[in-house]
C-alpha cells in the first residue's frame, strides 16, 4: 500500500468548518452526529444566530459523505427551530438553545467601579451599558468625516502602487511622517524632521515603547503629575516602571519637586484638572532637562481650546522632549493611529521596539489620515467639531452650576472633559458607582490620585448632547445631595 497515500486520504476526511472529522462519528450515526455537532456551535455561539451554514454540497464534499447526511442533519435543525432553509441564502441559524437560569438569581451584578481599579476596569467600564456615556477624552464620534475619508481613500486607493500593500517601514509611511511633520509645525508650533516621527497606534502604544526603552537605559521610575491619568499610569507600570507622583497647582506640575529621573507631562491640558504649565514652570523644565532630565510630552487634546490662546508644546521649545500624539480626539479612537517624536539618544532604540512590536502600523490608514492632513480637511473637521464642542462644554456648565452647586470646575477653557471637586464628605467613587447603577457613566476623581486630595468627578461632554448632559449631571446632583 502507498503509505503516502494513505495518510493524505486520512487528512482529507474532515472540513475545516467547526474542524469537524467524520471518523469521531458512531458507525451507522453520520446525520445524528452532525446535527449534534450544529447543534452545540449554536449552543456556545461558534455559530451565531444569523450565521450561514456552508451548502449541503459544499459540505458533503469536503467530509467525503453523501450529501444526503448533510441535508438531514441540517434538516433537524430545521425541526426543532435552530436554522431555517432561505432558499438561494442557504440555511441560517435564527434561534440559540434556550440556556438554563443561572443558578444563583440573586448574585449581585459585579462592581466596575471601585475604590481599586484593577487593569481591567477601563475595559469593564466601556462594556457596562449606560444610558448617558460621560467618560472623558470622547471626542463626538457622529462628526466622524464619513464623506471626507471615503473620498480620500478612494483617491489614495486610485494611486496606490501594488508596492505599497508590502510590509513598510516601521516607523510609518514616509508620507504620512511628512503629513504629521507638517501638521505639527502648523499647529503645535514643533519643527521636526519626518526622520524622527515613528508612528504608532495611539498614545497608548507610543508610552509602552518609551516605557520599554527606558527599562532598557537603566531607568526604573518615570514621575507623573498628580492627579494624572490613571491609563497612562497603568502602562507605565506594564513596562515595569514606578510613577512617584508630583504635585500639581495652578502652575501646573511643581518641576521643584522632581526627584525621578524621567517625568510624564500633559503641559498644554494638565490631565485631569487642566492648568497649563506655567511659563517659569517651563523655564525650570528647561533647565531639568539641560542637567539630564527625561521629558514624555503627552499632548492628548491641545487642538480642543474655547477660552484661551493656543499653548505651544514643551517639545517646540526643547528638541529633547520625547512627544506623543494621536487622532483619537480629533477624529476617533478606533482609528488606533498616533505619533511619537524621538529624540537622537533613543531614536534607533524606539525604532526597534516598534519593529519588534508590530512591523508598524496599516498603511492604508496611514495614507488616508496622510492626505487628509494634506489637504486641509483635517484642519476643517477641527473646526467644525470645536464649535460643537464648546456648545456642550458650555451646556455642561450651566448644569454643574444648576445641580452641583458648591461644586468646583476646572479646566473648562479647553479638551473634552472637564473636572469638579468637592467637600471632603463626599465619596467620589460611591457617587460614580451609583450613577452607573443609574445608566450614566462619569470617573472618580480619586482614581487618578495617588495622595489624598479633594474627592471629585471627571465629566466628558463632547460625545453627548446638551439634553443628555443635563440629564446625566442631574442625576449627580440627587445622589450627592438626596432630597431629605
Amino acid at each position: 500500500m502507498d503509505r503516502a497515500k494513505t495518510a493524505r486520504s486520512e487528512w482529507s476526511i474532515g472540513s475545516d468548518f467547526l474542524q469537524l472529522d467524520v471518523r469521531e462519528a458512531p458507525p451507522g450515526g453520520l446525520a445524528d452526529w452532525l446535527a449534534g455537532q450544529l447543534r452545540s456551535a449554536v449552543a456556545d455561539g461558534r455559530l451565531p444566530v444569523g450565521g450561514r451554514l456552508p451548502a449541503s454540497r459544499v459540505l458533503a464534499a469536503e467530509l467525503r459523505v453523501s450529501r444526503g447526511v448533510v441535508t438531514e442533519a441540517y434538516q433537524r435543525l430545521i425541526d426543532d427551530g435552530h436554522a431555517a432553509g432561505r432558499g438561494r441564502a442557504g440555511t441560517v441559524v435564527v434561534a440559540a438553545p434556550v440556556l438554563p437560569p443561572d443558578p444563583s438569581p440573586d448574585r449581585p451584578f459585579p462592581e466596575v467601579i471601585t475604590a481599586s481599579p484593577g487593569v481591567e476596569v477601563f475595559d469593564a467600564v466601556r462594556a457596562a451599558p449606560a444610558r448617558i456615556d460621560l467618560t472623558p477624552g470622547v471626542p463626538d464620534l457622529t462628526a466622524f468625516p464619513r464623506a471626507a475619508w471615503l473620498r480620500a481613500e478612494r483617491a489614495v486607493l486610485d494611486e496606490l502602487e501594488p508596492s505599497h500593500f508590502g510590509y513598510g517601514d516601521p516607523r510609518g509611511a514616509p508620507s504620512m511622517r511628512l503629513a504629521v511633520s507638517r501638521w505639527l509645525a502648523r499647529n503645535r508650533g514643533i519643527r521636526a524632521d519626518p526622520g524622527e516621527i515613528i508612528v504608532v497606534a495611539g498614545v497608548a502604544q507610543a508610552l509602552t515603547l518609551v516605557g520599554d526603552v527606558l527599562r532598557q537605559h537603566g531607568v526604573s521610575a518615570i514621575a507623573v503629575e498628580d492627579p494624572s491619568s490613571l491609563g497612562a499610569r497603568q502602562h507605565l507600570h506594564h513596562c515595569g516602571l514606578a510613577t512617584p507622583p508630583v504635585p500639581v497647582d495652578e502652575d501646573g506640575l511643581r518641576v521643584s519637586s522632581l526627584t525621578a529621573p524621567a517625568v510624564l507631562l500633559t503641559p498644554a491640558h494638565q490631565f485631569p484638572m487642566g492648568v497649563v504649565l506655567g511659563g517659569e514652570r517651563r523655564r525650570e523644565l528647561m533647565r531639568w532637562v539641560a542637567e539630564g532630565g527625561i521629558v514624555v510630552e503627552d499632548d492628548y487634546d491641545a487642538e480642543h481650546r474655547y477660552d484661551r490662546a493656543p499653548v505651544p508644546a514643551v517639545r517646540s521649545m526643547v528638541p529633547e522632549v520625547c512627544y506623543t500624539g494621536s487622532v483619537s480626539k480629533l477624529l476617533a479612537p478606533a482609528l488606533r493611529v498616533g505619533w511619537l517624536l524621538a529624540p537622537p539618544r533613543f531614536r534607533d532604540d524606539l525604532v526597534a521596539a516598534k519593529r519588534f512590536a508590530d512591523l508598524g502600523n496599516p498603511v492604508l490608514a496611514q495614507l488616508v489620515l496622510a492626505r487628509l492632513m494634506e489637504t486641509g480637511e483635517l484642519e476643517r473637521q477641527l473646526r467644525v467639531v470645536r464649535a460643537r464642542h464648546r456648545r456642550r462644554r458650555d451646556a455642561m456648565i450651566r448644569a454643574v452650576a444648576a445641580d452641583l452647586p458648591g461644586a468646583v470646575v476646572h479646566g473648562a477653557a479647553a479638551g473634552l472633559h472637564l473636572t469638579v471637586t468637592f467637600d471632603a464628605e463626599v465619596d467620589d467613587v460611591a457617587v460614580a458607582a451609583a450613577a452607573l447603577a443609574e445608566g450614566v457613566k462619569v470617573q472618580p476623581l480619586s482614581w487618578h490620585r495617588q495622595r489624598p486630595g479633594r474627592p471629585g468627578l471627571v465629566l466628558g461632554y463632547a460625545a453627548r448632547t446638551a439634553t443628555e448632559i443635563a440629564e446625566g449631571v442631574a442625576l449627580l446632583g440627587r445622589l450627592i445631595r438626596p432630597s431629605p
